[in-house]
């Protein structure tokens, strides 16, 4: 290998962001063991390993001035939690009644943001590592500040490191999060194209449900980077460099809404031009943009200049031809569909040239708003506002925060009534599984027990084949580093090899053959108690709460209208008002999808409107379609003879009526499953006379699209209360 295919390798590594983690984790974990290995101490190896475990997971993205103060906050819980276990041990009723409380309490400050939520978590899973130490003492309590200070020593070491690390490179995760979300936007952009594929009778309502679900990725992309970018600018102003990610991350919003936008609806296109090339060149045109967004993330990524290919203007160039023959056919049965395809074909050259100023964002004008929504609490008031809110039956985090002090209780007194060895464990395994809903702890529950059996059979193997005690320590560093790498990702892969490194680690000051059967035992019970209590004790069905998924997507979309059409009063202003309704909306749309996942996991009874709910999801999902191909066209100021019509008269009506479905269904009433008042609007909205101006058309057009959304919208509506209204 030449040096420079070498360089470049280790700069493809160098910008993964599991890369980063990893070298850190391992620096981490190395040492420690190095340390206990020099001092002859490998008996201080397991509470320092589990320090640093539990660090880690308490890490969330920040500055380095932010994650220092973070890290303070985490050595005090993690020391009070590690103390209060080891003072209460010896008695059994005020440590389990201590231990539920402590885990209402910091479960319900995942309320507070990501941050709290990590800190919180991490703190829960350090006081079982405190109760897995004493256990292993034989329940002595004798210098009780010995295990407590080896793991939150192990913590500080890999907390310090976490801090040094942010210093030196503090825009390196944000660099990460842009190329991750202009990698899911230009995978986005590559499946909006098989849409365009003119073939008759094609299964659009399959495509669009893959794209609905392609665009909870790219939601979730966009909130992650303005996170890490919010931790970057807070209430300063930015410097160059973040000023140049924050461009590219408003790029990324336009790109967006452009990409989401639908003119019209792809049958009727496929239909009326099968004999022709348009929709061939609006479906390579779509591919070679989501290719340039992949070719930006790359280069992000690697640091490395974006070259927009001048190649890609071709694909513009044909496409304008071939609508332009189109135009000199004269075929009056295509002339509002050749209107559509313009609107789409200028959709597609501004979004050419969004990608194009990519190249070079620091010649982007500032934004006129470019300030970001922070959402964590910044005064006791907002903390208790946010605690309080969420402290109802109604709330899935409280009837979580509910049911996980119950399952830990549960698994407390099952290590007290069968008293099996390494007891511990149990509670430690109901810890991980226990989730907020079935779904995802079913999920958690067999790849859990399935994790742990392939480690502990990789683990027999590995003794035999390695006995020597320097090999299993590489192995156990190595397991852990597996571990972090692919804990959010493969969490089969990582539970095998958290199981290994236990193995490993135990073996260095004992015989860990003897974990084996207890190991697997505790992982069995402590998974069937977290998947009993999360199925019998305020159980959180989807399906039960899908008609008010639906009702806050209905909603957010009627309040996104609302804000575009005050953008064509008014002039187009990305202000962070009209900003925050359009992410409200993708963010409804994205929620939407999520819930119907985790609904397909649950039992047949509790998902039989599962059907409805992915036909619902492909419906809201056209209309937010049209919604952004409404907001993509925002240049144009309408005349004021034609706001009343459109703004206070057209466009009010339908979002009242979005309005209307979204609270019956909120509230379980009779949805009307037609509305003749829509039908008419629609109707109106669609007759424009040859003369109207071309702005005005188009916003006309995308309003009739939306006007017939509602008529489906309504019957699945309907259909999902079970109750519908005479029209």
């Amino acid at each position: 290998m030449s040096s420079t295919s070498f360089r470049h390798t280790l700069r493809r590594l160098w910008a993964l962001d599991k890369f980063s983690y990893s070298v850190r984790v391992f620096i981490a974990l190395t040492g420690s063991m190095a340390l206990c290995w020099y001092q002859n101490e490998m008996g201080l190896l397991i509470p320092v390993f589990l320090g640093i475990i539990a660090s880690a997971l308490a890490e969330t993205d920040d500055s380095w001035q932010g994650r220092l103060n973070a890290l303070a906050v985490t050595l005090v819980c993690f020391s009070v939690a590690s103390l209060a276990v080891e003072l209460l041990f010896p008695y059994p009723l005020i440590f389990v009644f201590a231990l539920a409380l402590a885990a209402f309490g910091l479960t319900m400050l995942g309320a507070l943001g990501e941050r709290y939520g990590a800190i919180a978590s991490a703190t829960l899973i350090l006081s079982v590592y405190t109760m897995i130490g004493v256990d292993q003492r034989g329940g002595e309590v004798n210098d009780f500040w010995h295990e407590p200070m080896l793991l939150v020593a192990g913590a500080a070491w890999y907390g310090l490191l976490s801090v040094l690390w942010q210093m030196l490179f503090s825009n390196q995760p944000v660099q990460q999060s842009l190329a991750r979300l202009f990698r899911e936007l230009g995978r986005y952009l590559e499946l909006k194209a098989t849409l365009f594929e003119p073939v008759r009778q094609l299964d659009i309502e399959r495509r669009r449900l893959k794209l609905a679900q392609q665009n909870g990725r790219v939601v979730a992309a966009l909130n992650a980077a303005k996170e890490i970018i919010l931790h970057r600018v807070g209430d300063g102003r930015p410097g160059a460099k973040v000023s140049r990610y924050l461009k590219l991350y408003f790029l990324a919003q336009d790109i967006h809404e452009r990409a989401s936008s639908s003119h019209y609806p792809y049958n009727a296109l496929a239909e009326a031009f099968f004999h022709s090339d348009v929709l061939f060149r609006c479906l390579r045109l779509l591919r070679q943009q989501g290719v340039a967004c992949r070719l930006l993330s790359e280069s992000i990524q690697l640091r490395q200049p974006f070259i927009y290919d001048e190649g890609f203007a071709h694909a513009l160039e044909d496409l304008h031809a071939s609508l332009e023959y189109l135009r000199t056919q004269n075929n009056p049965a295509w002339r509002g569909l050749l209107r559509s395809l313009r609107a789409l074909a200028a959709n597609l050259g501004t979004l050419d040239r969004l990608i194009k100023d990519a190249s070079n964002p620091d010649s982007l004008a500032d934004a006129t708003d470019s300030s970001l929504l922070d959402r964590s609490p910044h005064t006791l008031k907002d903390v208790w506002n946010r605690l309080r809110l969420q402290m109802t039956p109604t709330s899935l985090l409280f009837r979580h925060a509910l049911r996980l002090p119950l399952a830990l209780s549960i698994g407390y007194g099952m290590v007290h009534l069968v008293h099996p060895t390494q007891g511990y464990w149990i509670i430690l395994t109901t810890l991980f599984v226990c989730q907020p809903n079935y779904g995802a702890t079913r999920r958690k529950l067999v790849q859990r027990i399935s994790g742990t059996a392939i480690g502990l059979t990789a683990g027999w193997a590995l003794f035999d084949l390695f006995p020597s005690p320097l090999v299993q320590a590489m192995f156990a560093v190595v397991a852990g580093v597996v571990f972090f790498v692919n804990r959010t990702t493969r969490y089969t892969l990582s539970t095998a090899a958290i199981t290994l490194m236990v193995l490993f680690c135990f073996n260095q000051v004992g015989d860990s053959y003897g974990l084996f059967l207890p190991r697997l035992f505790d992982t069995l019970l402590g998974s069937l108690i977290a998947g009993l209590t999360v199925f019998l004790f305020l159980p959180d069905w989807q399906g039960r709460r899908l008609n008010k998924v639906l009702a806050n997507t209905l909603t957010c979309n009627s309040i996104y209208l609302r804000q575009i059409m005050q953008q064509y009063a008014s002039g187009k202003t990305d202000d962070l008002t009209y900003r925050l309704a359009r992410r409200n909306a993708h963010n409804a749309d994205a929620a939407l999808s999520t819930t119907l996942a985790n609904m397909l996991m649950e039992p047949g009874h509790f998902r039989k409107e599962a059907d409805v709910g992915f036909r619902f999801l492909v419906l809201s999902h056209t209309l937010l379609s049209y919604l952004s191909g409404l907001g993509a066209h925002r240049e144009t100021q309408l005349p004021a003879e034609v706001r009343e019509h459109l703004i206070e008269g057209a466009a009010a009506s339908l979002a009242a009526s979005i309005d209307e479905i979204a609270q019956s269904l909120a509230n379980k009433q009779p949805v009307a499953i037609q509305s003749d008042a829509e039908e008419a609007l629609a109707s109106n909205l669609e007759h424009m006379p040859d003369d109207m101006d071309e702005s005005q058309r188009l916003v006309q057009t995308q309003l009739a699209l939306i006007g017939r959304q509602l008529g489906p919208l309504r019957t699945l509506a309907a259909h999902l209360i079970k109750e519908p209204a005479e029209a």
